[in-house]
């Protein structure tokens, strides 16, 4: 529910901000006409996120176990993927976000105006789609009922909104930077849970070599090294209770089972060495260039200092 909440607060707020901004120029220029074209390409937004979401928690129960399992190992990939990016695109417009979408609002109130709704509809959409995969695949990695997951994640949604709302106002200032740095961060950290899971779900669903397959014939020692009891990394369930507080703790958070195979360790490792890095590394460049863009105040003379 943790790792939910962060992602329907992080992508809610995102939104927020893009509706926002949308609103605030349309004002500024005098066509408050448009503000309902926005508002309908949010609500169609918001529709497809659910429909979506939907889709993806019911409509695999009448498939096989394999097929279960196999579909949801490929969208769990496609759920870190599509974080990931988004987690680092964020950071890249951070700067230039509110521009870009003006330029795009002047070229969409040519003829009719109903370009507006389409800005709105793909601006809102594309985080509510990765809003409904990420959080159907955290669901299914860390045990958590859909049910409770919804409930986390529309939790958040509604904080973002208010403070999406708070910030249109200017009754409350977040340097943004700085939250979407460490949100973006706690994100990534998430997703190697999630990676993990979606190895997991592909061993068992045969597509990886694990645990669930037996040692094919003829294979060398370090082939079989890779499957069956040789392919856990570790077991201590005796140690670590998966229902219980910690385990259930750190399932949601970093992505630890009390079971684990090779492939799940390697791939959690790997992705959390090489992306988190690189994240805060342009995430701290990204803060250097801006405040090497943003000019000082001018000093004081210095005949009136001598004064």
């Amino acid at each position: 529910m943790i790792a939910t909440l962060l992602i329907g607060l992080r992508e809610g707020l995102e939104a927020a901000l893009v509706v926002g901004v949308l609103l605030a120029y349309v004002n500024k220029i005098g066509r408050r006409d448009a503000a309902a074209k926005i508002w309908l390409g949010v609500g169609a937004a918001i529709l497809l996120s659910l429909i979506t979401g939907a889709v993806l928690t019911y409509g695999a129960y009448g498939l096989s176990f394999t097929a279960q399992e196999a579909i949801g190992g490929l969208l769990s990939l496609v759920a870190v993927a599509m974080v990931t990016w988004m987690v680092f695109w964020m950071l890249k417009m951070s700067r230039g976000i509110g521009g870009e979408l003006r330029s795009q609002i002047d070229r969409a109130l040519l003829g009719n105006g109903w370009g507006v709704a389409a800005v709105g509809f793909v601006s809102v959409a594309r985080e509510g789609i990765e809003t409904a995969l990420f959080i159907w695949a955290t669901t299914r990695a860390t045990d958590t009922t859909p049910l409770l997951g919804f409930a986390a994640a529309v939790s958040g949604i509604l904080l973002a909104s208010v403070l999406g709302w708070l910030l249109y106002r200017g009754m409350l200032r977040i340097n943004l930077t700085v939250f979407f740095r460490w949100s973006g961060a706690l994100l990534i950290v998430f997703a190697a849970g999630v990676l993990a899971y979606a190895i997991h779900d592909l061993q068992e669903a045969g597509f990886l070599p694990g645990p669930f397959a037996a040692v094919p014939p003829g294979a060398g020692a370090f082939a079989a090294a890779w499957f069956g009891d040789a392919a856990w990394a570790f077991r201590v369930p005796h140690i670590i209770a998966p229902d219980g507080v910690l385990g259930v703790l750190l399932k949601g958070t970093v992505g630890f089972s009390p079971e684990m195979t090779r492939l799940e360790v390697i791939a959690w490792a790997l992705y959390l060495v090489i992306t988190l890095p690189l994240f805060l590394v342009a995430s701290y460049r990204g803060a250097r260039a801006t405040r090497k863009e943003t000019p000082c105040p001018p000093s004081a003379p210095a005949a009136a200092s001598s004064r």
